[in-house]
């Protein structure tokens, strides 16, 4: 890994770990094989509805927390803000559509 050296006032260096390039392209590797498992469950077509929708629930969950924690740099210090902020807009907009469907389906 690539170590950049930063002084001190003290004059103590410390490494700052930066992460390299094939960690981006690893992580671009497991998005492309989840959305490869996604499409094959779909195109198999002989898979059972249920289990289709649920294996992509789950693939699409992991696709976000991938996109938002290694793309987004939400995984690094001091990014808990941005982090705080899409939870409650999470919130809302998850309320939003219970309501909605409550809202449609009421008798």
């Amino acid at each position: 890994m690539a170590a950049e050296q930063h002084t001190r006032d003290n004059g103590v260096k410390r490494r700052h770990r930066q992460e390299g390039p094939q960690k981006h392209v690893m992580i671009f590797v497991l998005s492309a094989v989840l959305t490869l498992i996604a499409f094959a469950a779909v195109a198999a077509g002989d898979v059972n509805p249920v289990f289709a929708v649920i294996l992509l629930l789950v693939m699409a969950l992991i696709q976000v927390f991938v996109q938002m924690g290694f793309w987004m740099h939400l995984k690094d210090k001091g990014h808990m803000m941005p982090i705080i902020f899409m939870l409650g807009g999470f919130l809302i907009a998850g309320t939003c559509i219970i309501m909605a469907l409550y809202w449609v389906w009421w008798d």
